[in-house]
């Protein structure tokens, strides 16, 4: 017998009653699981400082209390969970402070960062990005706060607290890393790479690509045709960004940064300012992706002064520290250059910001 029209749309409403409720449910569980790991800590450490005077006072108080609680309560009480504990109180104090959206494992990666400020971009970031855990440890391994503050023109002397503050991304300079790690397209060091495999593998991994570009970032279409008179002009990629509400264009290059590089991704912005951009869009941005660039290069261009146009080099493996200390070096050097340059030739005024 045919199924009656009613009968799909009462199923499709009472599974949506369903889904909504296990999902309520599972949130309700995590934030008492979450807020009872909270207490548990403070239980400790009090205890710890009450008996702080006793040698190996709080090495004997975790240990017993942990054979205590995984008698009775069974998994989830080893010496190991019992120091999470304390060490996830000693985090954040303040109970207050705690947040709904985040579950266990997510502060579990969050207390282990020391400095207060990075702990609390990450936060941000994690509740408005929408990371699972997955998502933000590969962004703690790839140095994600580094790199975007390391990106920024305000991060130049005496101004790198406030830039830290600014966790929301409003000019094109804050959403673009540089560089960008590309190590989830698992491509093997020596591997001859042409410009059409680093496409086809962005776009086999474009969940991952699009988490490594940040917030806002939306696929419109790859290896655009835009016909001009007597040329053919393919873009490789196009997204939009709805936080800063404009086309973001990528060139992908192979080698070095090159001045013709610059000048084509200029005409790709132009013609598509002149046949894409609607009322309301804010001004097209390009981005170079090539895996190497001069500083010279980006002087002594039109990169130096665009707020549109950018250059980013990318990473086919996961940086050292050591290794994304010396590339984030760089591009500061850089970035403080052009900002003392801009006092001589207008003192007293800060760089223009634009939106």
């Amino acid at each position: 017998m045919k199924k009656p029209a009613r009968l799909d749309a009462l199923h499709a409403s009472a599974r949506e009653v369903i889904l909504t409720a296990r999902q309520t449910a599972y949130r309700a569980v995590n934030v008492s699981m979450v807020l009872s790991y909270w207490e548990l800590g403070k239980l400790i450490f009090e205890e710890e400082q009450e008996g702080e005077q006793r040698a190996g006072y709080g090495k004997y108080l975790i240990v017993n209390l942990s054979e205590r609680l995984s008698l009775e309560f069974g998994q989830g009480y080893s010496e190991q969970g019992l120091r999470n504990y304390r060490r996830f109180y000693q985090a954040y104090p303040i109970r207050s402070a705690l947040r709904s959206e985040l579950s266990w494992t997510h502060y579990r990666l969050l207390m282990r960062i020391i400095d207060p400020k990075k702990r609390a971009f990450y936060e941000e970031e994690t509740i408005r990005s929408g990371w699972d855990t997955r998502a933000l440890e590969r962004q703690i391994n790839v140095f994600y706060y580094e790199r975007i503050l390391g990106s920024r023109e305000e991060d130049r002397p005496g101004l790198r607290e406030e830039a830290v503050e600014k966790t929301q991304l409003l000019t094109p300079r804050d959403l673009i890393k540089d560089p960008l790690v590309l190590d989830f397209l698992n491509i093997k060091p020596g591997h001859q790479l042409y410009e059409s495999d680093l496409e086809q593998a962005l776009m086999d991994n474009l969940q991952s690509f699009i988490l490594e570009l940040g917030r806002g970032f939306a696929f419109v279409i790859r290896q655009q045709y835009i016909p001009l008179e007597g040329e053919e002009v393919f873009i490789d990629l196009v997204f939009y960004n709805y936080i800063l509400k404009c086309f973001v264009l990528f060139d992908l290059k192979i080698g070095k940064l090159t001045h013709a590089d610059i000048g084509q991704m200029d005409m790709y912005i132009r013609v598509y300012e002149d046949r894409f951009k609607i009322t309301g869009d804010n001004p097209t941005v390009g981005i170079i992706l090539c895996s190497e660039k001069s500083e010279a290069i980006v002087k002594y261009s039109i990169l130096n002064e665009s707020r549109q146009l950018f250059a980013s080099k990318y990473l086919l493996y996961l940086p050292t520290e050591a290794e994304l200390k010396a590339e984030l070096e760089r591009g500061r050097h850089f970035l403080e250059m052009k900002w003392q340059e801009n006092q001589t030739e207008y003192p007293g005024e800060e760089p223009k910001q634009t939106t």
